[in-house]
């Protein structure tokens, strides 16, 4: 391997990294989702894993079929800043919609005393009974949120899939092709797999970070937090630029 590829390599290493920890919708929709839906670590890894695989190869796909047709850079790039677009869209609406969904969720498993009366006693007048609070969290709720546990991951997959590696084909890609195959092969692999490792480890992180805050108060609106925290991302994306 020559001199300017084992740069190509280390650059890839690095845009992996930054452009994953700079870029906050990378990590945070998972920790969100990860922590609304009570995922366990194994599932958290996996979902994240798989849309970090579609992220990149996305790119990967369209900057290795423009190389080869020989497309023009200034044409692929505006392909990704379309889908960077759409895919922010995306998210934004996602999460607006998933905190409809927890504030409804807040709404309809809110606690409510239930009275059960035990005894009449005729003498005294008296009526001996008990109160408990209840909520309709389970009964037939607990269908859709197995309906609604198996769609989201599929919902941030297609979101991921879209939304490009932005640094990937213009910084990366393009000069590996002044080298070669097996250069292109390289740097794309080098940089998917920091990408996804860094995502990975930023969700990791995060999680740790929550379960030692005191937010046990705040756990029945943990799905409107979530959604918030995902629409938020969203406008950081669209009119933030970050």
């Amino acid at each position: 391997m020559n001199n300017e590829l084992y740069l190509l390599a280390l650059t890839a290493a690095s845009v992996g990294i930054i452009h994953t920890v700079v870029g906050i919708d990378h990590y945070v929709p998972f920790i969100a989702l990860s922590k609304a839906g009570k995922w366990s670590r194994v599932k958290t890894i996996w979902i994240t894993l798989l849309c970090g695989i579609g992220h990149v190869l996305s790119s990967v796909v369209i900057g290795g079929i423009g190389i080869a047709f020989g497309v023009s850079l200034f044409s692929l790039e505006a392909l990704e800043s379309f889908r960077g677009d759409v895919a922010a869209w995306l998210l934004l609406g996602f999460g607006l919609l998933y905190t409809v969904y927890g504030i409804w969720h807040s709404i309809k498993n809110k606690p409510h005393k239930h009275f059960h009366i035990h005894s009449h006693d005729e003498k005294s007048d008296n009526i001996h009974y008990h109160t408990h609070d209840h909520a309709h969290s389970g009964e037939h709720a607990h269908v859709h949120r197995e309906e609604g546990k198996k769609i989201t991951p599929w919902v941030l997959f297609i979101i991921f899939v879209l939304g490009p590696c932005e640094a990937l084909i213009p910084v990366l890609m393009f000069p590996a092709a002044t080298e070669s195959v097996f250069g292109i092969v390289l740097v794309t692999t080098v940089f998917g797999i920091f990408t996804i490792l860094t995502m990975i480890t930023m969700v990791l992180i995060g999680l740790w970070g929550i379960e030692l805050l005191p937010l046990h108060r705040l756990e029945k609106h943990v799905h409107t937090l979530a959604g918030l925290t995902i629409f938020l991302c969203g406008i950081g994306i669209i009119f933030v630029g970050i």
